[in-house]
């Protein structure tokens, strides 16, 4: 990452002390072990579940003079192209994206479906042996299929992505995090995982899937398939394929929830770190081409052409069309649950933060364990949840029941499983079907009296560990509906609690539980607030879940992080805070930069140009101007690593350190110098030069870009870092407060800002005055 500072250093350990040392990952960073003393560019994180090296993205433009002369040539033709191909890709995203997930989601309720039907078949012919076997089987295929896709093919596809795709917006590219075997393997996983009964969810990888379909139409065509017309080149560069991926993640959470507008509102204020307003004008087009076809979608199953049980499993949860009135009374419990939401939520992160390290540790001893960890769970959850209803005692049906009781087959509120005839379980109700139905039946009205007490706590506990334990699998996995249901639980418990001192149903209380804990968990406000309420179809809720997010996100943030913060700072992408840090302000950049500093000259020669890219993996140099081609050493601007390749790969060589002048319009067109697709990057080992090559001369000039941008060396480290992370900086040069002596101090990197790096090099910051301050400043600001 950093193109002239090393990683942050640490002592290497002896092989024989590993083992004593293992504890300390449960609270240091998970990548600890991989760091390294060399002065090395690129840093370290874990995508998916393997150490992969990481770069930044160039969401600067390289104004070099093709550049330049490549938009002076641009017609209104050619800007009306641009303009039109922006909003036609938005359009081509929001088909595939909501044709893929509601694919994903017809294809999980008749996988699903067909299990549940199947065993609760033999149930009833009292085969209770073999309709356990048939479950706990079907459940390990499934798991182990997606956990030996993912492990073999693309390990970047577990998780549920969010994290990745959020560190990638701002600004961290990792391999293969949104590449087109991480988009297979992201939905056929999915598909496997959440049928198989692990308490995952898919609203996650949806996100994933429609960041990885807009990164790939937005790579600019293939030569290898032919793909080459000039019209879909205008975005080969960082910053249009970031407001494409924006719009993909946008159009993935849309789909997920049958949500456009909370799908947009996601992206803003979760995943993005860049927003304008054209970028919101095309990301809500984006959502509303989602809705308009998954409308469309739905009734063709609505006709029952989808299968096995109809409606595709969509989430919609139409529970609440009927006015709902509520008092000053029912303020104190719904107050109540957004503290509990904000103490379960903090300590929910706590422990899936934990298990996700121990995970790791388990992990990275070879792919056996990986895919071992993932059949334990499935084998676990396949125990608990068939054998716990057998806990639960058979309520007889109600008279007044809406729909058939007991329930044969998968779907209802009233599941038959063990108990007699004009009887139900109601624990198997909720844990024995899919996360869609639980949520379904939790939240229905008019069923105040079909669950227990005990059931619902037994189902709230085994769902709080279930989700902790379930999410760190080698599979594709989402929190969002693990979360919503386990809220929902704990939230019509407390609505049981007071039943007799509110008029609020025991539904109500299970969406405003399930809205606690997204808030006390994953901490947005806006987007959880419309996207339950585009799930419950109904405005008149929105006082009250306004009241619990607002309250269970204050008081969660008075222990730890969002859920996705942490785990990126335990995977160990670079991400870069709205905020800085308190005692940077009491820093200069000059603090923080070291050496030592590469640079090319104007007309350097092809031998020391080769020795740098060969000896060093940085990915910007600075370029000077030295008499006798100036009057004195004066910076001229910066040139990439990639530009350089691409130069030396041409062989456009001069036997004298001239300037080419107009001959390298002839040589080089503005192409060649894009950004290059998802695994074309060109390496500086593939290029043989002989030696009379390695004597010859290039002229930098009409391929750096003279307007990069710059501090002087005695500015704040905060304002650098603000002004770093606001433009979207890959490469920010530091140059001397005085004229005499070298034109630049150093360049700063994403690395430079990071609170490691800096606290590294100034550990007398870490038990300064200003360390209470940093822990509670940066909680604070998020509060507001």
């Amino acid at each position: 990452m950093s193109v002239n500072v090393p990683p942050v250093q640490t002592q290497s350990q002896d092989p024989d002390q590993e083992h004593d040392h293992d504890h300390e990952a449960l609270t240091s960073p998970l990548l600890a072990h991989y760091q390294r003393a060399s002065n090395s560019t690129s840093q370290l994180a874990i995508v998916g579940v393997n150490v992969c090296p990481i770069e930044s993205l160039d969401y600067e433009i390289a104004e070099n003079d093709f550049y330049k002369q490549d938009w002076r040539a641009h017609d209104k033709i050619q800007n009306f192209q641009y303009i039109f191909m922006k909003w036609l890709l938005c359009f081509l995203i929001g088909c595939i994206v909501s044709v893929v997930g509601f694919c994903n989601n017809l294809a999980v309720e008749n996988i699903a479906g067909v299990k549940f039907v199947i065993t609760s078949n033999m149930m009833l012919t009292g085969r209770y042996e073999m309709a356990f076997l048939v479950f706990f089987l079907s459940n390990l295929v499934l798991t182990l299929f997606a956990a030996i896709i993912t492990t073999f093919i693309s390990p970047a596809a577990a998780g549920s992505g969010i994290p990745e795709v959020k560190a990638y917006l701002n600004g961290v590219d990792a391999p293969g995090i949104i590449s087109l075997r991480t988009l297979i393997v992201k939905i056929i996983g999915s598909i496997s995982a959440v049928s198989s009964s692990l308490l995952v969810g898919k609203a996650g990888p949806m996100m994933h899937i429609g960041a990885c379909i807009a990164s790939l139409l937005g790579q600019g065509g293939s030569r290898r398939y032919g793909l080459t017309w000039k019209w879909i080149r205008f975005f080969k560069n960082d910053r249009d394929r970031r407001d494409l991926v924006t719009c993909g993640s946008a159009a993935g959470i849309a789909a997920a929830f049958r949500a456009p507008v909370g799908g947009v509102l996601f992206a803003l204020e979760e995943m993005a770190s860049w927003w304008t307003s054209g970028l919101l004008w095309r990301a809500f087009f984006t959502t509303a081409v989602v809705a308009i076809i998954l409308r469309a979608l739905i009734d063709v199953c609505l006709s029952g052409k989808c299968g096995l049980f109809g409606k595709g499993g969509l989430i919609m949860f139409d529970v609440y069309s009927a006015n709902i009135s509520y008092h000053m009374a029912d303020v104190p419990p719904v107050l109540l649950l957004g503290v509990v939401g904000g103490i379960l939520g903090s300590l929910y992160n706590f422990l899936l933060d934990k298990v996700l390290r121990v995970y790791a540790i388990i992990n990275k001893k070879s792919i056996t364990y990986k895919i071992f960890i993932a059949c334990t769970i499935s084998i676990f959850t396949s125990c608990l949840l068939f054998g716990l209803p057998w806990l639960a005692s058979c309520q007889p049906c109600p008279l007044d029941s809406t729909e058939d009781c007991p329930t044969i087959g998968r779907s209802g509120n009233y599941k038959k499983f063990q108990c007699p005839p004009g009887h139900y379980n109601d624990l198997a109700s909720l844990i024995f079907n899919t996360n869609d139905d639980a949520i379904r039946n939790l939240f229905s009205k008019n069923t105040d009296a079909e669950f227990q007490h005990s059931t619902m706590l037994i189902f709230f506990v085994t769902c709080f560990i279930l989700s902790i334990i379930s999410y760190g699998v080698v599979a594709p996995a989402g929190l969002f509906v693990p979360v919503i249901v386990t809220g929902a639980s704990y939230g019509r418990f407390v609505g049981m609690l007071f039943s007799s001192h509110t008029n609020l149903n025991h539904g109500l209380f299970a969406v405003l539980g399930a809205a606690s804990f997204l808030g006390g968990s994953m901490r947005m406000t806006v987007s959880l607030c419309v996207i339950i309420l585009e799930l419950t179809n109904n405005l008149l809720l929105l006082p009250m879940i306004m009241i619990v997010l607002l309250v269970s996100k204050t008081v969660a943030d008075a222990f730890n992080g969002n859920i996705y913060d942490l785990i990126m700072k335990a995977k160990g992408f670079p991400y870069l805070e709205a905020h800085v840090e308190p005692y940077m302000r009491q820093l200069t950049v000059a603090d923080v930069v070291t050496g030592p500093l590469q640079v090319c000259h104007g007309n350097e020669k092809v031998g020391n140009i080769v020795h740098i890219l060969k000896t060093t993996n940085h990915q910007g140099f600075p370029v000077i101007d030295e008499p006798p081609h100036s009057e004195s050493p004066v910076l001229y601007g910066l040139i990439l690593r990639a530009h350089l390749i691409t130069l030396l790969k041409k062989r456009v060589f001069l036997r004298t350190p001239v300037r080419i002048g107009a001959d390298a319009f002839r040589h080089f067109s503005a192409d060649e110098f894009a950004k290059k697709g998802l695994g074309n990057v060109d390496k500086i080992e593939d290029i043989k030069l002989t030696e009379e090559e390695m004597e010859m001369f290039l002229d930098l000039h009409p391929f750096t870009n003279a307007s990069p941008y710059t501090v002087v060396e005695t500015m704040s480290l905060a304002k650098a870092s603000t002004l770093f992370r606001e433009v979207g900086l890959r490469h920010l040069l530091v140059i001397p407060k005085r004229t005499t002596g070298s034109p630049v101090v150093g360049i700063l990197t994403r690395h430079d800002f990071m609170p490691e790096h800096v606290l590294g090099l100034h550990p007398l910051l870490v038990n300064s005055k200003w360390k209470p301050l940093r822990i509670a400043l940066p909680r604070f600001l998020k509060i507001f």
